[in-house]
């Protein structure tokens, strides 16, 4: 541990300079991944050959030296797994068979046969053990109940999550039915990644931030409490990243509800209100807007600098708000890692 400055933030370290890695950072804005993904023909090949999964987890690694490595996966599998079909369109993103009916929700298959789909992933995460630096920390991740279930129900992704939110309101019991089923999944998935070797687990809830109210505590919040609980259970000491994207006020307090290591952070709140607010409780992750991959520039620097100087009093790991996009320069990334490695 003492060499992986992740799991030091993690256990509430304040470092002097704090960790870096960067959500989506084996992706389309390189050219070696691209190169990677031609010869695994799409995108779902790609995640389902170990090898080549491997490799493209390793790239961002050997490039920028990131102190942690993601692996390379989508939220998507899960669905598959549970029976529902999934595939990809070029330029438009994923399309999954919906689950709108009692009659949906009971062509799925349970839980516990996800492992017969999803095995390929765990060799990936055995793979990485492996090969990854011993400095590397190894990030295992699913998305969270209500982000997986609006793909689900939607069938795609969607700009307000009408479509999940209308079953939810509409037609109850499927829809608690269908959250329930996808936790159960996720525990299970986790826990096997935790297995294979992952030394961290970081759970997405991109869409978070369309719960309101109490569903807001119901559908994001206790099943990060649930999923968090029982993965500590069977894992004692796993550190978990929750990121409850555009939570906003919903961001105070979420770690201690759900018991969770880290909250991760999107770039709709400022460094000095997250220091106030989300600090206070422990780690936190993030925050510099992904566009500045695109932009560059002092720009970059100053935001960057910016953040690193508004965490310093705490445990921080430095981190985008959002993935970066494909549209990224590479060299952007490089100025970000040196300006804080340096700030």
């Amino acid at each position: 541990m003492a060499d992986k400055t992740i799991l030091r933030a993690l256990a509430g370290e304040t470092l002097d300079t704090p960790p870096i890695w960067m959500m989506r950072q084996a992706g389309r804005y390189l050219p070696e991944y691209r190169a990677t993904r031609a010869e695994a023909g799409d995108f779902l090949s790609l995640c389902y050959n170990s090898d080549l999964a491997t490799e493209v987890t390793l790239q961002p690694i050997r490039r920028f030296g990131f102190d942690a490595s993601i692996l390379f996966a989508d939220i998507l599998l899960i669905p598959q797994a549970l029976g529902a079909d999934l595939w990809f369109v070029d330029g438009e993103g994923p399309r999954l068979s919906t689950i709108t009916t009692q009659a949906d929700f009971d062509a799925l298959k349970p839980a516990d046969v996800i492992h017969e789909t999803l095995n390929p992933i765990y060799q990936t995460v055995r793979n990485l053990t492996e090969a990854l630096p011993r400095e590397t920390t190894l990030i295992g991740f699913a998305g969270a109940p209500w982000t997986v279930a609006t793909y689900m129900i939607a069938g795609r992704g969607t700009p307000d999550q009408g479509p999940a939110h209308a079953l939810k309101d509409g037609n109850r019991p499927v829809f608690d039915a269908l959250m329930e089923r996808i936790t159960e999944a996720t525990i299970l998935y986790l826990s096997a990644q935790i297995e294979a070797g992952a030394e961290v687990i970081k759970l997405f809830d991109s869409w978070a931030g369309s719960l309101s109210g109490a569903d807001f505590q119901t559908y994001a919040l206790e099943p990060c409490r649930r999923i968090t609980q029982a993965l500590k259970e069977r894992h004692p000491g796993i550190p978990i990243i929750g990121f409850p994207r555009e939570a906003g006020d919903k961001y105070i307090g979420f770690a201690k509800a759900t018991g969770i290591d880290c909250v991760a952070l999107d770039n709709s709140v400022s460094p000095e209100w997250a220091v106030k607010h989300v600090q206070v409780d422990g780690c936190v992750q993030g925050n510099l807007a992904s566009s500045h991959m695109v932009t560059g520039g002092d720009a970059l620097v100053e935001e960057t600098r910016h953040i690193v100087r508004a965490f310093s009093g705490g445990p921080h790991i430095f981190n985008l708000g959002h993935g970066i996009t494909p549209d990224a320069d590479p060299a952007n990334v490089q100025l970000m890692i040196d300006t804080v490695r340096g700030a």
